[in-house]
């Protein structure tokens, strides 16, 4: 038999409690997170439906989450330290250790693996010096391994604060961190340009984006689309009716009606006696 062993809990990379760090923020920091915050709610109906964003807020501010910024979500929406906190740990968007001005994610789920994203992470583990989940000694970029971003049309990917890199290798990918920390980093493959780690956090808070838009699709994404349109494809009009001509098998409506029936309850014996009617309750096993 082998035996597995599953270690439960906060990944080895992360020092101390879930969440760390200063446990409150000055007066003048709180009056202007305040004033941010306020016109975050002001979009929901429900204040505590702007938690999310205000984590990001927060997240802007001290480059990952902290006692102070937890205190701060919770008193301005009216929760417990411990409701943010249980939703702060349960996204992996909201960072519990310092991080760097970039955050360079090394797709490692499937089709990013077979295409070359564990060869970029090894490769980028040894050319900074640092493991997933670090960050360089100048502060510029912390490496983490991601699970897929929805580009698979261009795996592997790497994504630099959410932003992507397409189409990379281990040299390309060494490439741009090293243009990250010398303050010269390429262009995203595609979407907006790039802005640091805190200025990400802020935009995802919902409080604008200077940035300009990066433009449409690529090719690789739109390739299923170009290809049913040479093949003369199309999607069928969901307002139109069923034809009279069409006819629907026995099994098709049999299943149809039952797909929301509940499971039958389990049998008072098991197995069931065999050939017992309620009309006729001498029946005997017809095996005897």
């Amino acid at each position: 038999m082998t035996e597995v062993f599953l270690e439960l809990g906060q990944r080895p990379d992360e020092a101390g409690p879930p969440i760390n760090g200063p446990v409150a923020y000055p007066d003048d920091v709180t009056t202007r997170l305040r004033a941010d915050a306020e016109q975050i709610t002001a979009r929901y109906p429900d204040a505590r439906s702007a938690l999310l964003p205000l984590l990001h807020l927060v997240q802007a501010e001290d480059g990952y989450l902290t006692p102070a910024g937890i205190a701060f979500c919770a008193d301005q929406l009216s929760l417990t330290e411990a409701e943010v906190t249980a939703v702060a740990t349960f996204y992996s968007m909201y960072r519990r250790t310092p991080t760097g001005d970039y955050l360079v994610g090394v797709c490692t789920n499937t089709l990013c693996a077979i295409m070359g994203g564990d060869a970029i992470l090894d490769a980028l583990q040894d050319h900074l010096d640092i493991h997933a989940g670090q960050t360089t000694a100048d502060g510029r970029v912390t490496l983490e391994h991601i699970e897929c971003n929805a580009a698979c049309d261009y795996a592997p990917v790497v994504m630099v604060n959410w932003e992507f890199y397409d189409n990379q290798t281990p040299s390309s990918a060494r490439d741009l961190v090293d243009g990250l920390r010398s303050g010269d980093a390429p262009a995203p493959s595609r979407g907006a340009p790039l802005c640091n780690f805190r200025e990400t956090a802020r935009t995802l808070a919902g409080l604008g984006d200077p940035r300009v838009p990066g433009g449409a699709p690529g090719d690789a994404t739109l390739a299923g689309l170009r290809v049913a349109r040479e093949r003369g494809m199309t999607a069928p009009d969901s307002n139109a009716s069923a034809s009279s001509e069409e006819t629907v098998d026995d099994e098709q409506v049999a299943a149809e009606a039952t797909q929301d029936a509940p499971a039958p309850g389990p049998s008072a014996t098991v197995p069931p006696e065999p050939n017992t009617t309620e009309t006729d309750p001498d029946a005997t096993d017809s095996r005897s």
